[in-house]
């Protein structure tokens, strides 16, 4: 019962409002404020009312600028790095080695056999075309090559270049390897060219090049990768190097290892790779001491004589340190192992640890990242190079209907190749060259907030030297093929040393530059200095603030009750009726009003007007509820009357 009593309280004194103007507000206001200047304006004479105005009107001024610089500074969400220097026993990096050479010639040779006679007849067209037209005795299958040929732009005259096939006079799928001598141009005279076609050979486009070495391996690359395309991934597999054949020695501290103690991957561009420490299936190693005496060391045969020829033009070893649970990137991020070297290297290690949202664009999973990580399959976590790559997979899937024989196949696509999608080369030769496909992919992928690089210190030597390379090459003969006779060569062998060299890790750690503390000092600050406030006078504005909202609220309640009221009164011609009459007519619906006539002595009015019809206005109640006396209320907050 007091509840309602209070709330009906409450009720009268919102309704009724504050009970001041805004002169009186505003006069209050100044009067009473613990901000300096307000109350001098109000205080002091006309002269110096203006000035103190103006004042104080200049300090809010500058205060209100200076908020919304450090608003504004604190909305930009920048952060400040910091480098922090730690020591403790470290888990060893996961090390992938690949050889240079995908595959072993000797296994591929006959998948390759109409390819390589291809490739030394566009040789021998592009370096001695004269002799090559002499001396042309076999026959070539060049259904490969009609699909996507090497042409002879003649440049000699500029404004108007010749475009000349190397294989002028190829007919349905078979040629002699000879040009039409009208059709010869020699090498200083003509640039070496790719041509790719779409629609049935209706729309072309050139990729030049500035050397006939970069234009006959980028052509080899392409067929040889529409070739690898029909094969499953496990004769490919059988076609790469061994563990056993590649690894021939490993040490990692004091304990012996040998290729058991490595993971196999496939790696489109080289191969079987092995990676050691992975931690995938097993717990990362952890190194007991920095230096080279605690570290990895391996003697790898790279098999320099059963390289592919055109292929591959690099020998050695290929390798990469990553974190465990990583995909290695090593065509990207790798480094490579020159053939009969000692190749020494000392790793330290720097930990980044980045803001997240809003402070950057990172993420700590890739959950939030709207691209499909194709790599998951190999249960790697994310990283921005997995990212990029399923993005330009989803986008040659969605522009060439395949997928690229170099990144993972997503379930129910296949691989791009001649016979199935003629028009690939062109569209994907024009998608990677499209800068609109690279920055979609960059803007969609993010990077990750946690991450661990490994910086590299690389040092080589010669080995074996010429003292002890007789018996080194006798005793590794002897463990790999039981032979007594040197089956290996300076060429063939590699031999890594991968170590700690101390074990000081740094750690590069982002924090917000302003913070929350840092906002509010600021602003504080600037208040303080400039007009002498606080935080209560920010409170009191506030009041103010919401008096004159509550007043201007009541103000418009009121309007809009009398303007109500006006137009209920013009709805009648003369005096309102009166309380009897609106009775009478909602009981009676015959009931007509009284018409004033005029009175039997006319001329007491001399003017003809009549008099008015009296009428008595309706009683102004609160309520029409009939309560008992004891009950009502006064106005006041006494008690009941």
């Amino acid at each position: 019962m007091h509840l309602k009593k209070y709330l009906r309280k409450c009720l009268h004194r919102l309704q009724k409002g504050p009970g001041y103007t805004y002169k009186e507000l505003l006069v209050w206001y100044c009067n009473n404020t613990n901000t300096h200047g307000p109350k001098r304006i109000i205080c002091e004479g006309p002269k110096k009312k203006a000035m103190w105005f103006l004042i104080t009107l200049l300090f809010t001024s500058l205060v209100c600028w200076q908020w919304g610089v450090f608003i504004r500074t604190y909305l930009s969400w920048e952060v400040s790095v910091s480098l922090s220097i730690g020591f403790k026993t470290m888990d060893f990096p996961a090390v992938t080695i690949c050889n240079a050479s995908p595959f072993q010639y000797s296994k591929v040779k006959h998948l390759l056999k109409d390819l390589d006679e291809l490739m030394e007849a566009v040789l021998e067209r592009i370096l001695a075309p004269e002799q090559s037209y002499t001396n042309a005795t076999r026959t070539l299958n060049v259904t490969i090559w009609n699909d996507t040929p090497l042409v002879l732009i003649d440049e000699r005259d500029p404004h108007r270049p010749v475009v000349l096939d190397l294989f002028g006079d190829v007919h349905h799928g078979s040629a002699s390897s000879s040009p039409a001598p009208e059709r010869t141009c020699t090498a200083q005279g003509c640039k070496v060219a790719m041509r790719l076609c779409s629609l049935n050979g209706t729309v072309c486009t050139f990729r030049n090049f500035t050397s006939a070495t970069q234009a006959v391996t980028e052509w080899y690359l392409l067929q040889a990768t529409n070739i690898f395309s029909h094969v499953p991934r496990h004769e490919l597999v059988e076609m790469g190097y061994p563990a056993e054949r590649l690894i021939l020695a490993c040490l990692f501290g004091p304990e012996p290892c040998n290729y058991r103690n490595f993971t196999s991957i496939f790696h489109p561009d080289y191969g079987n790779c092995y990676i050691f420490n992975w931690g995938m299936t097993e717990k990362a190693l952890p190194s007991a001491n920095p230096g080279a005496e605690f570290g990895l060391k391996l003697i790898l045969d790279i098999g320099q004589e059963d390289y592919v020829p055109f292929l591959t033009s690099t020998a050695g070893a290929r390798l990469l340190l990553h974190g465990q649970r990583s995909y290695p990137f090593i065509k990207d991020e790798g480094i490579y192992a020159m053939s009969g070297t000692e190749t020494s290297i000392g790793v330290l290690v720097d930990k980044l640890e980045r803001k997240g949202e809003p402070y950057s664009q990172c993420t700590m999973n890739g959950s939030d990242v709207p691209v499909r990580n194709l790599y998951s399959d190999y249960n790697t976590t994310y990283s921005i190079q997995a990212c990029i790559r399923s993005c330009f997979q989803e986008h040659m899937i969605q522009n060439c209907s395949c997928a690229h024989f170099l990144y993972p196949l997503p379930h129910g696509e296949r691989y791009c190749n001649n016979r199935e999608f003629p028009d690939w080369a062109y569209c994907y030769s024009h998608l990677r060259m499209s800068v609109a496909q690279r920055e979609t992919c960059i803007n969609m992928c993010k990077e990750s907030c946690n991450d661990t690089q490994y910086k590299m210190t690389i040092s080589m030597a010669d080995w074996p030297s010429e003292a002890s390379e007789d018996w080194i090459f006798h005793v590794l003969s002897q463990e790999r093929d039981q032979s007594t006779n040197i089956t290996l060569s300076r060429k063939g062998v590699v031999k890594l040393n991968i170590y700690f060299q101390e074990f000081n890790y740094r750690t590069i750690e982002e924090s917000a530059a302003n913070n929350i503390v840092w906002l509010l000092s600021n602003l504080g600050g600037q208040f303080g200095f400039w007009m002498g406030g606080s935080v209560l006078c920010l409170i009191e504005f506030g009041e103010i603030l919401i008096d004159f909202v509550w007043i201007t609220v009541i103000k418009l309640v009121a309007f809009t009750k009398s303007l109500r009221q006006r137009r209920a009164q013009a709805r009648y011609a003369g005096p309102p009726p009166t309380v009897a009459e609106l009775v009478e007519a909602h009981t009676n619906f015959g009931f007509q009003p009284d018409v004033a006539r005029p009175g039997p002595d006319p001329g007491t009015y001399p003017d003809e007007q009549t008099l008015p019809i009296p009428g008595t206005p309706p009683p102004n109640y609160d309520s029409l509820r009939l309560q008992p006396l004891d009950v009502i209320e006064s106005d006041s907050e006494g008690d009941p009357i």
